[in-house]
This record gives C-alpha cells, structure tokens and sequence, in this order.
C-alpha cells in the first residue's frame, strides 16, 4: 500500500483540486499514526540512552496515546492489522525488556510489565487444588491460598518487592478515597487490590492494550461508564470518577456470574470468554475452568496473593508507609487556565497540581464549560483571593483562530498550513472521521507565538518562523517540540543543548523555529 508524499500532495493542491478532495477522503488515517507512533520509539531510545528518564517517560506515554487513538477509529484492513501488530510486537519488547531508564523507575506500565512477566513465569495447574482459607467473611472477597498464591506472594517477598513497597505507599495514600467508594457502592473493599495490580494504584498507568487510569479502562468500556476523553481530558485517570465506573462495572459482572471470583477473570478477560468456559466445563467454579486464557488462570491468585500481603504486611516482612493521604478541596473554574499559572497562585509546584488532576492532558484546563480543579487540602481560601485579585487576561485560555474550510482542503493540509498537529486539530474539533472534512465547516485552530521568519543567515532554517518560548514548570523538551510540531533533537541544536549536560528548568527561554505553509 502507497500514500501520496506531502511534496506531491502539495503539487496536486496547486494544479488538480479536484484530484485532492478524492486523495485526502482516501487517505488512511492508521500509517499517520503508526509513522508518527515509530518516531516517538527512535526518540525514546534516544532519551534512554543518554540517560533522560523523563524524555523516555513523555515519548512512552505518546506512543500509548497515539495506539489509543488508532484504537478509537474503527476496523482495520489486513495490511495496516498486520503492520500495527508488528509494531506493538517490537514496542512491547522495548519498554519491557530494553530500556534502561525505566528499569529503575516507577514507569507508568510497570504493574502490567509486573504482571506478565509473573504470569508468563508461573503456569499454574488448574482442578483439584487444597485450599488454606485466610479470610471468607460474609461481604467480602473469599481469600485463599494454594500452591499457586504462595508462588506471587513469593516473587512479592523477593523480585517484586521493591515495586511492592511502592504499592503499599500507594495504598495508604488512596484507600481514603478509595474505600468510601466503594463501600458506597456495597462492594468488597478487596476491589481496592483490584486496582493494585491492575495499575500498581497509579492514576496515569497506560498498557499495551490502550488500558489507561487506575482500573485500566480500555476507550470503548470507560464511555459505556461515563468515562470521556477529549483533547484536554482523559476521564479514566480521574480517580474518583474511574472508581465509581469500575464498581458499576463490577457490580453488572457480578449479577452476571454471583460470584466473586469469575467477575474478577470477567474484568480482565470480558465476560464472553468466563462464560464460553462456564459452558464448556460445566462449572461455575473458577480452579475447574482449564480452557481460560493463561493470563486470566494466573490473574485470581495474583490479586489474591497482593490482597493477602497488603491486609497484613507485616506477616510477610513488609513494613506499611507512611504516606500522606490524598486529600483534596475543589475549586470551580469557569474558563480555560494555565496550569502553570494556577500552581503558582496556589503556592504550589505544577507537579502537584497534575498529581491532585491526573486527567488532564494539556497544560491547561478545558477551553469549553467548567472545570472542578482539585487542589491539596488547606490551599483553597488562599487560592480564591490571590485568583480573583489576578486580571481575566492573565489567567491565560487558549487562543483559537477560526478557519473555514475551502474546496479541496483536508484536515491534513490545514494541519499543516497552521503548523498544528493533525491528531489534536481533530481532537479540539471532535472530529471522529479524519478523513472527511466538510466545505464551509468551521475548525477552531490553536495559535502559538508570534512570527520572524529564518532565512538561513539569521539562525533560523528558510522557511520557519521563529517562536520565543518561556520553559515552564512540568514541561518536557519532547512536550514543547510536540506542541510546535517539531522535534526535541532539533530543539536541542537550535539552542546549543546537549544530552546530560543541560537540562531545561523553569523561566528558561528556548528559540524554536516552526516551519510555515
């Protein structure tokens, strides 16, 4: 399969109009995708190599971000299925086993990475198996242990124990929040270990399977629940609203199966496969049903055997942490932020105002309808006075040109012609089609800088405009450069950096020329 080049699709603009329309509504969306998907994989190898964890971090979670969206769009042909699953072969194999960076970080895959590297370790034997009862009270999960759960709660007290401990911190951290939820809900407070292996109790977990939040929502199941995504937000990173899905969720499987345990396979493998097993084998017992998939044989003495620990940590040499709870106070906000700006009235790092708002996704807050902000406890009377004494035109909101569309134009030429990325041109704009556009529809286009145009003798390449940017806190090189659609290696040669040696701070100023047309 062959797609036109950006040089002979801008000759066909300037002489076959005609010809473009049908070239631009036959353009597939998926190679884009996957093009840009491989170009985020060579930077993030890049990044581990010189040691930049948190280049490597923001390149890993673009990558999930962008198979998310290939996800969203519908049915592939053969060829693309074929490409994208070699490419999620050889990106699997990356972030699991290659780069060193995130060997020793807390990375937002690591509880999935955890998970198959113990149940690709571990097959368990299913049937007739002894059972030691640990705790079988009445409303709560039946917690067990077999020759199976001693086999993870052994890896917990070895392999695994470091990334355990952060678990447990996690846990003290959330369960707070958590536990009403779900006691709210009437469901077994052990679901809280749910989301313990599931995403290690990390709202910003992302997995290969396009699973995100702290109960690994896939797209499709976190709208049926209310969760939305959208350019600004990701709802399934926001704790509270994923914890009442995932009980709802939870709740619909389990009048399904009335039982506990096949609700917890349902979770991870979908209720059609428990119930092909169920008939299969004649049983409603989960150890009888020999024909599930290994992971999901594996899942239910995984997450029992982290329940098991986390109920008595001391039992199994761990200690519990200290960890100050997430608690938080809500402020309303009526118009588009800077996260930059509201961490900075509310006397606080613009890393903590993403940890207490985890699904937002750009550095600032929705452009359309209200916002709740969370902001730690004690922060909220000081940040209303010092909010309200700031003129409206500080508090920045995006700035949109509208654009309307022409004969012949695609998203992807209008992309182009603003310098704006075509994944977020049709996220602002809620377009689901990429590949259709209509005549005299109206596209809100987000501006950037002002413009001096290079022309090879004053720094700039010919061509480009230049862009003054101030760094701001919990920004990223590879952030900046996605968001004035360039590259962060460029960045870097722009403005005399080099791996290891300079970072960018806060206040720092960067030249960063965009290519116009």
């Amino acid at each position: 399969m062959s797609f036109p080049t950006e040089a002979s699709l801008t000759t066909t603009v300037s002489t076959k109009t005609d010809s473009i329309a049908t070239l631009d509504e036959s353009r597939n969306r998926y190679p884009t995708i996957l093009r840009d998907s491989k170009n985020f994989m060579a930077e993030a190898v890049i990044s581990d190599y010189h040691g930049d964890t948190l280049e490597v971090i923001y390149h890993l979670s673009r990558i999930f971000e962008l198979l998310m969206e290939a996800d969203q769009i519908g049915e592939m042909n053969l060829e693309d299925k074929e490409e994208f699953e070699r490419f999620n072969r050889t990106f699997t194999n990356l972030y699991t086993t290659k780069l060193v960076t995130v060997q020793h970080v807390d990375a937002p895959g690591m509880a999935e990475r955890i998970r198959t590297d113990i149940t690709e370790a571990i097959e368990i034997e299913m049937g007739d198996t002894k059972f030691t009862v640990v705790d079988d009270r009445d409303g709560h999960i039946p917690l067990v242990r077999n020759k199976q759960v001693d086999q993870f709660i052994n890896y917990f007290q070895t392999k695994g124990r470091k990334q355990f401990q952060i678990w447990l911190k996690r846990y003290m951290q959330y369960k707070d929040l958590i536990l009403p939820i779900l006691a709210e809900h009437e469901m077994p407070e052990e679901f809280i270990y749910l989301a313990m292996i599931e995403s290690g109790l990390n709202p910003k977990a992302y997995s290969h399977a396009n699973a995100s939040g702290m109960w690994q929502f896939i797209y499709s199941t976190g709208k049926q629940y209310g969760l939305n995504r959208d350019w600004y937000r990701d709802e399934r990173r926001d704790i509270v609203k994923a914890t009442h899905a995932a009980c709802q969720y939870l709740k619909d499987l389990n009048n399904l199966f009335d039982n506990w345990y096949l609700t917890l396979a349902a979770y991870n493998c979908g209720e059609g496969r428990v119930l092909r097993a169920s008939k299969l084998h004649q049983t409603y017992d989960f150890w009888q049903l020999k024909s599930l998939p290994r992971e999901t044989r594996n899942y239910i003495p995984y997450f029992l055997s982290a329940a098991i620990i986390a109920k008595t940590p001391g039992l199994y040499g761990f200690k519990l942490p200290k960890a100050k709870p997430f608690k938080f106070e809500e402020v309303v906000l009526e118009k588009s932020a800077d996260l930059a700006v509201l961490a900075r009235v509310a006397g606080i790092k613009g890393k903590v105002i993403r940890e207490y708002n985890p699904e937002l996704r750009q550095s600032a807050t929705p452009s359309e309808g209200s916002y709740t902000l969370k902001l730690p406890m004690g922060k909220k009377d000081g940040f209303l006075a010092a909010w309200n004494a700031i003129p409206s035109d500080e508090r920045f909101a995006p700035q949109f040109v509208q654009h309307r569309v022409r004969y012949g134009e695609s998203l992807w030429t209008i992309s182009k012609k603003y310098n704006v990325s075509i994944h977020d041109l049709a996220a602002v704009n809620k377009i689901r089609n990429r590949n259709k556009v209509r005549v005299g529809q109206k596209l809100k286009i987000p501006l950037k800088g002002g413009r001096i145009f290079g022309n090879g003798s004053n720094g700039g390449p010919p061509g480009h405009s230049k862009r003054n940017y101030k760094v701001k806190r919990g920004d990223t090189l590879g952030q900046i450069a996605e968001d004035f659609g360039t590259r962060a290696n460029k960045i870097r040669r722009w403005n005399n950096m080099k791996y290891g040696s300079h970072l960018i701070h806060p206040g720092q100023k960067l030249v960063i020329w965009v290519k116009e047309g």
